[in-house]
């Protein structure tokens, strides 16, 4: 899946159609079903989503009614629940303030989780999605605070919480609709990323400047932050979270980070290959497989290598096997 959060320095102006652009240039990474939802003044949210490519699902009409100066993305690869229209991301609860979750990964205790939320939370889950899940854990912990605003220290809490009870490779991102203060004419909170600890799945965030201050996106790939003119990319690292609250970036290690263990299929196939990752260019880790993978060739076939020609299966692996063909002096075709 690819996720993203947008939170604009400028108030008067639609998040949407930077959401829209940007889940284009993350297509790749999932083609089952997009979704967008806004956060404008009162905190009301606005939301688009079902099955389907970007361009279908998002009309530009529909992109023009999502208001809103922030907002969260995603676009589904579906591993996990069904392929039902109600299992396009993001989801959203209405309590406590307003939850709204993007989600990218696989939990490894579900049953566990379900039952939780059923018999202790007393919370209400409608799809097969782990995604659901996890906003429901967040959610709670959030409620347990029992105040009428969070502040930033309320949810970095509140996800060391949700660190302890789910398991498995995660990133999210998420906004939360009630303001930081009793002022129900202001906009939302912010938006928020957090990262699992063994950081198995990616999650970057930049910054763009502007006459009204700094806007601040965050998502999968660099790529999307990259078409849209942010810069200053930092990788949210295993265990940490991180709020886009006020014009700042608040940061918080909520658990001490694991033993680092991203995913290889982000750079084997996920990925774009002009994306950067845990400072790593994919197009190069790709470069390098192709160069092991001849290397191994040769050990292995020693000079009397009689192979005809390089196939790329998939269409990822063409950065691989153009360097295969290369080392081995074996014609490339597709």
């Amino acid at each position: 899946c690819g996720i993203l959060g947008l939170v604009l320095a400028d108030p008067a102006v639609s998040a949407s159609a930077e959401l829209y652009e940007a889940l284009g240039v993350l297509q790749h990474r999932g083609q089952d079903a997009a979704g967008i939802i806004t956060c404008a003044g009162k905190g009301r949210l606005y939301q688009c989503k079902g099955n389907g490519m970007v361009r279908d699902v998002f009309p530009k009409k529909q992109v023009l009614q999502l208001q809103g100066y922030m907002g969260v993305a995603h676009v589904r690869y579906p591993t996990a629940g069904t392929s039902s229209n109600s299992e396009a991301q993001p989801f959203y609860v209405n309590s406590p303030y307003g939850l709204v979750l993007a989600h990218n990964g696989n939990l490894t205790n579900t049953r566990e989780l379900k039952e939780f939320v059923d018999s202790d939370a007393h919370r209400h889950v409608n799809t097969d999605s782990d995604s659901e899940l996890l906003l429901n854990v967040f959610a709670n912990r959030l409620q347990m605070t029992g105040k009428f605003r969070v502040n930033e220290e309320d949810i970095f809490a509140a996800l060391e919480g949700v660190y302890e009870q789910c398991r498995g490779g995660y990133a999210c991102t998420g906004m939360i609709a009630a303001a930081g203060h009793s002022n129900m004419l202001a906009p939302g909170f912010g938006i928020i990323g957090f990262r699992d600890p063994h950081g198995i799945r990616p999650l970057i965030y930049g910054e763009r400047t502007t006459h009204f201050g700094k806007d601040y996106m965050i998502a999968s790939e660099s790529v999307a932050l990259d078409a849209l003119g942010f810069s200053n990319f930092v990788d949210v690292k295993p265990g940490e979270a991180v709020i886009f609250h006020g014009g700042k970036v608040i940061k918080h290690q909520c658990v001490p980070p694991r033993v680092f263990t991203p995913c290889i299929f982000e750079y084997v196939y996920f990925a774009r290959p002009d994306s950067i990752i845990d400072g790593i260019s994919v197009y190069k880790a790709r470069l390098a497989m192709g160069e092991a993978l001849a290397e191994k060739v040769r050990r292995q076939l020693g000079d009397s290598i009689d192979i005809d020609v390089v196939v790329p299966v998939p269409d990822t692996s063409r950065t691989a096997a153009l360097q295969v063909s290369y080392k081995l002096n074996i014609l490339y075709r597709e």
